[in-house]
């Protein structure tokens, strides 16, 4: 849920989570469909999906406990192998190697001089982000989240507080004068992308209780003189966009390929 998604929106929907379905086994036996509606507005629901397929996995290959192995855990659908790091470091104590943006943002600086990390993670971070890492089980753990801490905390990319940071006698970049990044990072895009259309699309399966026929997407209903209600909601929100007719095919289409979304009864709805 954190991946690309600040901590503040996901707490209330993660506590949803673990409370509705505190175990593995209590999330696989569900329909895929109720992970994605549980989701919400957290973007990025494919992820929901993996979540699901992931737990289905752990009940079926592993008496449904997590595994404790990062080789064991990169199996499971949707766990990359920072993912996998994370967690046999942060749940299993294991020695792990964890490098996310903020734990690679203050090895740049920290150590390499430089205000920003390279767009992409490279070859060269992950072996300096290891020959750092304490031999120690127990320090590696600490080391991964003091340092993923003050990133997130401290060096920050925007507005580093680097009068509190702790480090800040031994910091590289400091050390050359604060020298700016060689490139200035770029936000995604949204407002008008399929990407906009198929979030909206999505809102509306979420709250529908039956198949959604084409054409509720495709025309607003007749104005009746009162507010929407219930499944109006999200649709009004969808015809206000103003949506090109093909922009909004691809949003179907798109949420069809990737699993979000089935055909039944002549409409759309979530996967059973």
């Amino acid at each position: 849920m954190l991946q690309q998604t600040p901590v503040v929106r996901v707490l209330p929907v993660w506590h949803e989570w673990l409370e509705r379905w505190p175990t593995p086994a209590a999330l696989a036996a569900v329909p895929a469909g109720e992970a994605v509606r549980a989701w919400g507005r957290l973007g990025y629901p494919r992820r929901a999906l993996r979540l699901h397929a992931a737990a289905a996995a752990i009940v079926q290959d592993h008496g449904g406990s997590v595994p404790a192995t990062h080789s064991e855990l990169l199996q499971l659908p949707g766990v990359g192998s920072y993912t996998a790091a994370a967690v046999a470091a942060f749940a299993f104590g294991r020695r792990e190697t964890v490098v996310d943006t903020n734990i690679r943002r203050v090895h740049a600086r920290l150590v390499s001089g430089t205000a920003l990390p390279a767009p992409a993670l490279t070859a060269a971070e992950m072996r300096l982000a290891t020959a750092l890492l304490p031999a120690d089980d127990g320090a590696s753990v600490r080391w991964n989240a003091a340092v993923m801490e003050l990133g997130a905390m401290v060096c920050t990319a925007r507005a580093p507080k680097c009068v509190a940071c702790p480090v800040r006698d031994s910091c590289a970049w400091l050390a050359a004068g604060e020298p700016p990044p060689s490139y200035i990072p770029k936000g995604q895009a949204w407002h008008g992308t399929d990407r906009q259309v198929r979030g909206a699309v999505l809102a509306v399966l979420r709250l529908a209780d039956a198949p959604v026929t084409p054409d509720l997407f495709q025309a607003p209903p007749a104005d009746l003189g009162f507010a929407p209600e219930g499944i109006g909601v999200p649709l009004a929100a969808l015809h206000r966009l103003n949506s090109a007719p093909e922009q909004l095919e691809r949003a179907l289409a798109g949420l069809l390929t990737d699993g979000l979304a089935e055909l039944a009864h002549g409409g759309y709805r979530l996967p059973a």
